[in-house]
């Protein structure tokens, strides 16, 4: 009799296991019973854009519709509305549904929001999908939003969502001395964390500037760990129009300080690479312009190269941050150091790997020169993780 019991509940955890593992990932958006009763009475601003969609309704909807004060739109890089190419200038305009006015931050200036804009509201709600790496400016608008609310003596909201690229963490932290538009904090390229997670670790660590704390709430996501294979169900933004992309982007984003393509102004962005010069290879692609590319590199200029969009998602986690994609252009193109634009570092985020792949090291060894700081990353970052690694 107790051998039986003991089958029984050793079978019920594992069913009440994979169930649990097979429920869906409800994200912090749309459980309002946890923040409605935050946002009553309050003059509400929103930092969000497309992706901020909760069962089919924008975020921005569901607060008007609830009757929540909103008094502000904040949109990041590629417009509230995501239709916006990368570094395009944005506008601050009017949501045409709602008639709240959109005050951009991506429009040249600090990206910081003016004396003016701070004191229309009261509390700041983030409801945005991040793809969890250092060069995705989302995080860094959220950043500077926490950092203008600090000063302010605003509060912050951030309903979270999974990070695609949460599953590990990779590649350099970054050196300060080359903090940009597309790297902000000292943190790797693939950081493993979510936005809500971020942020408790920007005013745990306080980096804010003069050491800010930013008064913040997170409303964690439910049934998430960082090894859910969470596929996103709006494309971020238009050179990221699915998962093969996001997986990518880690291994071949440097190409933007080269004179490769990586596939903008075709229907493959972030998952080809090629140069009109590169030879021994049978894929061609031409870039063409379009809204999300208007004059992408090598426009219209048949170019050689490979193709990596059949490979399965699988096989492109396994590999992480894989730089073999970029010394294989290089050592094609046999530019030497023509071959880097002076941003590259920006985006690598250290000195030594343009130099180490110029003296002919192998993407293995060039890794094990960060493994030290993902080690490292991984210790500083456990105070602030919500869900399980």
């Amino acid at each position: 009799m107790k051998k039986k019991l003991l089958l029984f509940l050793y079978f019920s955890c594992c069913v009440f296991f994979i169930q649990a593992q097979q429920s869906p990932v409800v994200v912090g958006a749309e459980q309002t019973d946890a923040y409605f009763p935050l946002l009553k009475g309050k003059r509400v601003a929103l930092f969000s854009n497309h992706t901020g969609i909760v069962n089919g309704k924008h975020i921005l909807d569901i607060l008007i519709e609830n009757k929540m004060a909103v008094t502000a739109i904040f949109s990041p890089e590629h417009g509230f509305r995501g239709d916006a190419g990368a570094g395009d200038h944005v506008a601050s305009s009017i949501d045409e549904k709602t008639g709240v006015p959109i005050l951009s931050l991506y429009d040249g200036n600090s990206g910081k929001p003016s004396k003016a804009s701070m004191r229309k509201f009261d509390i700041l709600v983030v409801d945005i999908q991040d793809v969890g790496l250092r060069f995705y400016t989302y995080y860094i608008t959220m950043v500077k939003l926490m950092d203008a609310c600090a000063e302010n003596h605003k509060s912050v909201l951030i309903l979270d969502r999974p990070n695609p690229n949460g599953h590990y963490v990779d590649g350099p932290i970054l050196d300060m001395k080359y903090k940009s538009g597309v790297g902000w904090l000292p943190i790797p390229v693939v950081y493993g964390l979510t936005l809500g997670e971020l942020a408790l670790m920007v005013n745990g660590e306080k980096w804010l500037p003069k050491g800010r704390i930013c008064s913040l709430k997170v409303i964690p996501c439910l049934n998430y760990t960082h090894q859910t294979m969470y596929r996103l169900p709006i494309s971020p933004s238009f050179n990221l129009p699915n998962m093969t992309a996001i997986y990518l982007y880690p291994s071949l984003c440097y190409f933007e300080a080269t004179p490769v393509s990586l596939g903008r102004g075709t229907d493959l962005p972030f998952q080809v690479y090629g140069h009109p010069n590169m030879r021994n290879y049978d894929f061609t692609f031409t870039p063409r312009s379009m809204p999300s590319a208007k004059e992408p590199p090598q426009k219209d200029r048949l170019c050689y190269g490979v193709n990596l969009s059949t490979l399965s998602d699988e096989k492109i986690r396994e590999k992480g941050l894989d730089l073999t994609y970029l010394i294989d252009a290089y050592r094609n193109l046999n530019m030497d150091n023509y071959f880097f634009r002076s941003f590259f570092e920006n985006l690598m985020g250290v000195s030594y790997v343009r130099n180490m792949i110029m003296q002919g090291k192998s993407a293995g060894e060039i890794k094990a020169m960060w493994a030290g700081d993902v080690e490292k990353f991984k210790e500083q970052r456990k105070p602030y993780l919500l869900y399980h690694p």
